[in-house]
């Protein structure tokens, strides 16, 4: 999990003196040693540019394009909408048979369990990204993808010194 991600510019043009704390935590991580990072979706591609060192930013797309195709029976009739639990009462109540919520990193945080368990979502899909066995267990509609595979063959390809691109689009058998 990247800490500070989301303070990744000034908002503001009278805030000279604010933080851009994502350049520190990029900052810390090679002064801690790494020589290399591998991410995955990050929440703004310039935090890539925060870091002396090489950055992977993986994407979860493939892996969560093959849920869909693996889970979803009318897939090829799906559409994608709405970044709120208000829009899946609005898709429903628009002739919607089923709604999914898909997300990369699911934090849960606060009321977000009981939320979800009272909302019309038929599932939410998430990756492990950060682990969900906990989460999982009070809310039945989470189901996680695993990337672990994906992770796993770019730290291969980087070792050795093969090309990540490829994993762009393709999700690792």
């Amino acid at each position: 999990c990247f800490p500070y991600a989301r303070q990744d510019k000034k908002d503001k043009v009278g805030e000279s003196r604010a933080p851009i704390s994502a350049k520190l935590v990029a900052n810390m991580l090679s002064v801690a040693g790494a020589d290399h990072i591998i991410t995955m979706d990050l929440h703004a591609s310039q935090i890539q540019g925060f870091f002396d060192i090489p950055v992977d930013n993986l994407y979860a797309e493939p892996a969560v394009l093959q849920w869909i195709r693996e889970n979803i029976a009318e897939w090829k009739n799906c559409i994608i909408v709405s970044p709120d639990a208000g829009g899946a009462k609005r898709l429903l109540s628009a002739g919607a048979t089923k709604v999914y919520a898909i997300l990369t990193h699911g934090i849960f945080s606060g009321p977000a369990i009981s939320r979800i368990n009272n909302a019309a979502f038929e599932a939410v899909v998430v990756t492990n990204t950060i682990p969900q066995e906990d989460k999982m267990k009070h809310c039945t509609k989470i189901q996680v993808i695993d990337i672990s595979m994906i992770l796993a063959e770019a730290i291969r390809r980087t070792h050795n010194g093969e090309s990540v691109s490829y994993l762009f689009s393709h999700v690792p058998l």
